[in-house]
């Protein structure tokens, strides 16, 4: 009996030892996923862009948000204009060449007043500084070849010089020709990785 018991104690306590079965990884659908941005322009309009090299996660646990990442390639920024992403590639504003990565890290989730915060170390242009960003998480949902997936919507501003960004072009009149002021949005889907993708890795 005593056996029987130890060997029970001793189960319990390996059990309690392995790591957690209930954290998934989903990866971020290009396909399905936009990033996008909006500045005012001589203070008159909005002008609206995106970007087209990105990747990410997010990891969910029992249905909650847990963590999430992703990578942007500065070099894909994309507002329709050829002229105009040259120019924003250019040392006046990312200086795509020196640094060419956007990166979004989570370091924890806050729940508050019924919303979803996530807290993460946000870089542009080699500067980091800690985001507060809203977040709800939709899903999960099953789509037509079987995949899990899960949809994230994000917006918030923040501003361009805080990260160095410091383009200062004035008109005659001294009204600033690039807002400071950034909307960035993200809406995006993000598919559940098999155990057997898992294990490929």
């Amino acid at each position: 009996m005593k056996k029987i018991a130890l060997l029970g104690f001793t189960a319990a306590l390996l059990l309690g030892l392995l790591p957690s079965r209930a954290d998934e990884t989903y990866k971020i659908d290009p396909m399905h996923t936009t990033l996008t941005f909006s500045v005012r322009h001589m203070a008159i309009s909005n002008v609206k862009g995106h970007f087209d090299e990105f990747a990410g996660s997010i990891v969910m646990d029992h249905g909650v948000i847990k963590e999430a990442s992703g990578t942007i390639q500065v070099k894909s920024i994309n507002t329709g204009i050829e002229k105009r992403d040259n120019h924003l590639r250019s040392p006046d504003f990312f200086d795509a060449a020196k640094y060419p990565e956007i990166t979004f890290k989570t370091k924890r989730v806050v729940q508050s007043g019924g919303e979803t915060f996530l807290i993460a170390d946000f870089t542009i242009h080699g500067v980091t500084r800690e985001l507060r960003l809203p977040a709800t998480v939709s899903g999960p949902a099953k789509d037509p070849g079987g995949n899990i997936r899960i949809g994230l919507e994000a917006r918030t501003k923040i501003n361009r010089k805080d990260y160095g960004i410091s383009f200062k072009g004035v008109l005659d009149s001294g009204v600033p020709i690039v807002g400071d002021e950034i909307t960035l949005e993200i809406n995006a889907e993000a598919v559940k990785e098999t155990a057997m993708a898992m294990d490929k890795k």
